[in-house]
């Protein structure tokens, strides 16, 4: 069985010109969402977290594919300086966060600290426990402020994650997707899955859900995330055709997948 059809609900992938086809409506949704968003001076920020190689970073790139740059941007921070790590741990992103009418990105986010830093020893388990505590408040301050949040968890079965490793080995186009890092995450699988499940069971709220998307099938996660992005705005001129419906068996809240 190929590695992608592991833990996955489909037999077949999603055919590419079905896929270039739908993403090309939804792309034009998601204009329509941003002019509604300028028009309103709507604060948008999405968050895109999961597993090493589960596609984040493909999908981010088809959301801002055809979007006004000036108008919507991606934040993908390095790691922290030394005057950062001095800081209130969510001051660094809060600078971060859009203007009126702005779409903001997050390629990885604050909830390092709820994966990343733990399971490989970068924040102490003290650090962590008041993360855990913060963030939940700190989204709710977002939220009631009236920015829009919407955090998407990207899932990878483990047999596909080390197969997208490899071919990040081989491809020298995409050596530079590939660190020491990646290989110790294929590693602690089980340390990162824990990591996961408590992150969900303290910030998964009604405030600030998280919303799991399957993508061993990288094409039907990435029409999924935007079909789930637009049928919760009710934007100028929506087309609910094109839009469709979020596919629940690639997309659902996390408690409930």
């Amino acid at each position: 069985m190929e590695t992608w059809r592991e833990r996955y609900p489909y037999d077949e992938r999603m055919p590419r010109q079905e896929y270039e086809r739908t993403k090309r409506r939804l792309q034009i949704e998601l204009l329509k969402l941003q002019r509604w968003s300028i028009r309103t001076g709507a604060r948008h920020v999405i968050l895109f977290e999961g597993r090493d190689a589960a596609g984040k970073g493909g999908t981010i790139q088809r959301f801002m594919e055809h979007l006004n740059p000036r108008e919507a941007r991606v934040v993908a921070l390095e790691k922290p300086t030394a005057e950062e790590k001095s800081q209130w741990y969510f001051q660094r992103y809060v600078r971060h966060l859009p203007r009126a009418g702005e779409m903001v990105l997050f390629d990885r986010s604050w909830y390092n600290r709820a994966g990343v830093e733990p399971v490989m020893g970068f924040c102490t388990q003290q650090q962590h426990a008041e993360f855990m505590r913060q963030a939940p408040l700190f989204e709710q301050m977002l939220v009631n402020d009236g920015l829009l949040l919407t955090k998407f968890w990207f899932s990878v079965s483990p047999a596909e994650q080390r197969t997208r490793f490899a071919i990040r080995l081989i491809d020298p186009l995409r050596h530079w997707k590939f660190s020491t890092m990646d290989l110790q995450s294929a590693d602690r699988w089980d340390e990162y899955t824990r990591a996961k499940e408590t992150m969900f069971l303290a910030t998964d709220t009604d405030d600030a859900p998280w919303i799991v998307v399957k993508t061993n099938d990288k094409r039907r996660g990435r029409i999924n995330a935007m079909r789930y992005l637009l049928s919760t705005f009710e934007y100028d001129d929506k087309d609910p055709e094109a839009v469709g419906r979020p596919d629940p068996l690639i997309v659902g809240r996390a408690l409930e997948d």
